[in-house]
């Protein structure tokens, strides 16, 4: 614990302890082993994305360039959450410091939204490709791409930003135990001595803003595809395009679901146990970042084939 003064001298504190499932130890045990593998998992498989997509002059286009950016953002999700986790679980680790919660705070927020942000933008992607596709390469460009990363950053770093600066001017005088496995923005402010009314109206407002818009814009990106792939007269066309955006669409529902599960179970919280949410909270973290490259790897010929010329050329 540390003094400083805030208009009076008061007591501060210098750092957190996260407390996680400690009611129930087993639960330590046996997450430790299927996380540890998703996490070797998710690194792996992506890392292999992001050196087929470097090295493969074939796959230099837009469309994996983004697959690329959405393979970054799982790495750095993963390793922002995870390692912590695991510590804590193998080595009782705790303790965590103020700066560094309220960095990862900020960390898992921005990638977050800017995952979803990329989602948005591969079902834009997808949409010219099939709804328009003789302009799609006027329209798809490097260019594009470039400014749709520089929105996708800057967007989301003032909305997460914004959530790290309200929690951390908070005055936290006492209660150092986080009830999580990370530093979830609720979870750290819940512990303040101050009102935290305009953390939780702002992350409510702010994120069901973007994340919504985000949702609505990729599911009518997804409702025009339908129509149009439905109208498609060619042989064969149908299945082609349902397959082209079968593996987004899968990723994408997958992403959304597993978000919605985690707000029921906060609205139902009485009814369930309180480290439900938090074990969604750790999955979520991870399970997706995992699925992303092997579901694209799968699915998309390009991605598997490069794959195949650097395996041979190894």
């Amino acid at each position: 614990m540390t003094p400083y003064r805030n208009g009076s001298i008061s007591t501060g504190i210098s750092d957190f302890l996260l407390n996680c499932f400690v009611r129930y130890p087993s639960w330590q045990l046996w997450l430790s082993l299927p996380l540890s593998l998703l996490f070797l998992l998710a690194m792996g498989s992506n890392a292999i994305v992001l050196i087929t997509i470097w090295l493969e002059t074939s796959l230099h286009k837009p469309m994996y360039y983004l697959l690329s950016l959405l393979s970054l953002q799982d790495v750095v999700i993963c390793l922002t959450v995870i390692p912590k986790v695991l510590a804590i679980f193998w080595f009782d680790l705790r303790p965590i410091s103020f700066f560094s919660c309220f960095f990862q705070m900020f960390i898992m927020n921005y990638f977050f939204a800017m995952e979803s942000c990329t989602f948005m933008v591969m079902a834009y992607d997808r949409y010219v490709a099939v709804c328009h596709p003789l302009q799609y390469t006027s329209i798809i460009t490097d260019q594009f791409v470039a400014k749709a990363v520089i929105f996708i950053l800057a967007r989301n770093a003032i909305f997460t930003l914004t959530i790290a600066i309200l929690s951390a001017r908070l005055h936290y005088c006492g209660r150092n135990v986080i009830e999580n496995c990370i530093c979830a923005n609720m979870s750290v402010s819940r512990l303040s001595c101050d009102d935290v009314t305009i953390n939780r109206l702002y992350q409510f407002v702010g994120g069901w803003t973007l994340l919504g818009s985000d949702l609505i814009l990729i599911f009518l990106s997804y409702t025009l595809i339908l129509r149009a792939v439905l109208r498609l007269k060619a042989e064969g066309a149908v299945a082609k395009a349902l397959s082209t955006c079968g593996s987004h669409f899968i990723l994408i529902f997958f992403f959304s679901t597993i978000l919605l599960v985690f707000v029921l179970t906060h609205v139902a919280k009485k009814k369930v146990s309180p480290d439900v949410p938090v074990l969604l909270n750790v999955l979520h973290h991870i399970i997706p970042a995992a699925l992303n490259p092997i579901v694209y790897g799968v699915r998309t010929q390009e991605i598997k084939q490069g794959i195949q010329r650097l395996l041979k050329k190894g």
